[in-house]
């Protein structure tokens, strides 16, 4: 019998390329829904598949995990809890975020899973400070008691916390293994749910005069599930963390890339910071993104390289399939 990997979160954009991975592999693959009404959804955006079945969990409920878990022998934890708004204040974000995954792990520890891997974010190992330049590796842990941390990278940080210390004490047999992800585009499986892919999605629609002076370390979506599962079954990767960032692009070298690849017309002035840090103050959305104004900080993916043989693509190959498959999915 093939073994059956549990997905969490099958509707989310890396979920859903994990799950054609898993299935592209002869794995069984069980995952997780908030409710049973997106099926169809999810089996016509990955491929239909007489090894895909569902189960219905939310992050934010005990109800329906230990279904889920049953026969279960990995777990990719993908997903992150939903309906999260910045009105709910910054404690609650955080708090929601560690419970999820929290239940997930003490789901997987009574089940007997072999091993979890949770997708976490780069930004759990990266500097506090966005003035800080270099490089840095999975040995950093980013302090999520700064109270300058945005909510998003504060909760990030205590869920994958949270998760390394409940399996130091609780894990018993079942292993831990954390992937770091940083700027995730590539080609969209359904218009549903793009996830990051926003970002080019407004730049190919023109929906933005132009472009902020921030840095992004492009990976490819199906890079990232690749390493997910080279992460869920290589010997070694047990108890690891591994970045998986790509290259590093400024937002006006992702517009010129679209622009003279695609032959559309995106946007490409950079705007200077003042601009945006004064549109911020009428538009919340901006808020968080005026800390990275400038910041050239990157992360080293020689350990994945290393130890899992990972080699992520090019970034402008990974832009270009990302634009191309919004507009062959009428996206833009």
């Amino acid at each position: 019998m093939n073994e059956l990997v549990l997905v969490t979160g099958g509707t989310g954009y890396v979920a859903g390329w994990c799950i054609a991975a898993l299935l592209e592999r002869g794995y069984e693959v069980r995952t997780t829904l908030r409710s049973t009404n997106r099926e169809a959804a999810v089996r016509e955006a990955v491929g239909a598949s007489d090894r895909l079945g569902f189960a219905v969990a939310d992050l934010t409920s005990d109800e329906g995990w230990a279904e889920a878990m049953k026969d279960v022998d990995y777990v990719l934890h993908v997903a992150s809890p939903l309906g999260i708004s910045q009105t709910d204040g910054p404690d609650t974000i955080v708090e929601t975020a560690r419970e999820g995954t929290l239940r997930v792990l003490r789901a997987a520890v009574a089940a007997g899973v072999k091993r979890v891997v949770m997708t976490s974010a780069a930004n759990a190992a990266s500097p506090s400070s966005y003035n800080t330049e270099g490089v840095t590796d999975e040995t950093l842990w980013t302090d999520p008691d700064d109270p300058t941390l945005i909510p998003y990278r504060r909760s990030k940080t205590a869920a994958e916390r949270a998760a390394w210390d409940y399996i130091r004490d609780h894990g018993g047999t079942t292993e831990l293994t954390t992937v770091l992800p940083g700027a995730v585009f590539g080609p969209i499986l359904a218009t549903s749910t793009i996830g990051s892919v926003a970002i080019v999605q407004r730049m190919l629609a023109g929906r933005t005069p132009g472009v902020p002076r921030i840095g992004l370390e492009v990976v490819d979506v199906r890079d990232l599930a690749d390493l997910h599962v080279r992460a869920m079954t290589a010997p070694e990767a047990a108890g690891e963390r591994f970045l998986g960032t790509g290259e590093f692009l400024w937002m006006r070298d992702l517009a010129v890339t679209l622009r003279d690849g695609l032959g559309r017309k995106v946007p490409t002035r950079q705007l200077p910071d003042f601009v945006v840090r004064l549109a911020a103050r009428f538009d919340p959305s901006l808020r968080e993104i005026t800390v990275s104004l400038g910041r050239r900080h990157r992360h080293s993916i020689g350990k994945a390289k290393r130890v899992l043989g990972w080699q992520p693509r090019p970034a402008a190959e990974t832009v270009l399939d990302c634009g191309r498959s919004l507009i062959e999915h009428n996206a833009v």
